[in-house]
């Protein structure tokens, strides 16, 4: 079965922002980061329980996170029963956890 994947808000805001900053440095890496990171979708929305959980967020959630190849980004996502929940797309070296509040549910 496959879950649907849902950006939360922020972090597609993260990922627009991203691949623009990337654009702006070299005509054509604005598209090979958005290419990388929806490689990282599929990669997700077929393992999505492949990655160990995120330290630092409660054991009740199933918090993880993926690195985006080639780029310094990792998606963090929430698994349910049901969809999948992006909850960031983070630049791994920047404001680490940042991004924990974002587990609550809506």
């Amino acid at each position: 079965m496959s879950r649907r994947v849902l950006f939360e808000p922020e972090a597609s805001a993260e990922l627009e922002e991203a691949a623009i900053w990337y654009e702006a440095q070299r005509s054509g890496l604005g598209r090979a980061f958005l290419t990388a990171v929806d490689r990282a979708i599929e990669h997700i929305a077929a393992w999505p329980d492949a990655r160990l959980s995120v330290p630092g967020v409660p054991a009740s959630l199933s918090v993880r996170q993926f690195p985006v190849s080639r780029f310094p980004y990792r998606i963090a996502y929430l698994v349910t029963s049901q969809e999948l929940r992006v909850l960031a797309v983070a630049h791994a070296r920047r404001r680490p956890g940042y991004w924990r509040s974002r587990t609550e549910p809506r």
